[in-house]
């Protein structure tokens, strides 16, 4: 969890729309099994890409207005940020590789 960062509505923002680097954000609730399950993974990708994409958390139960404008149904949800813009969506548990795959895209 070093390198993941909480993000809210009201810091969203600033912290993913305005960010100078890609922004992974996962969309995640404490009571969803598949999302505990993907946090690990979530955190590797931090650890992996550090330095090159920013990863954050938004829990969808304290944070409303953010998902509903991004249009989140199903969690866990990853949206990649690059300039502002939503360049990746996974939603649902992925391997570790399936992440990678949309990353090195968006860095690419």
């Amino acid at each position: 969890m070093a390198n993941v960062t909480d993000v809210s509505d009201a810091t969203f923002e600033s912290e993913v729309l305005q960010s100078q680097q890609p922004v992974m954000v996962d969309f995640w609730a404490a009571w969803c099994g598949p999302c505990r399950a993907l946090a690990p993974i979530v955190d590797e990708v931090a650890t992996t890409y550090n330095g090159q994409l920013k990863v954050m958390k938004m829990n969808v139960d304290q944070n409303a207005q953010t998902p509903a404008r991004y249009g989140i149904r199903g969690i866990p949800a990853l949206l990649i940020f690059k300039d502002g813009k939503v360049a990746e969506q996974i939603v649902g548990y992925v391997p570790k590789d399936t992440i990678d795959k949309s990353v090195t895209k968006v860095l690419a």
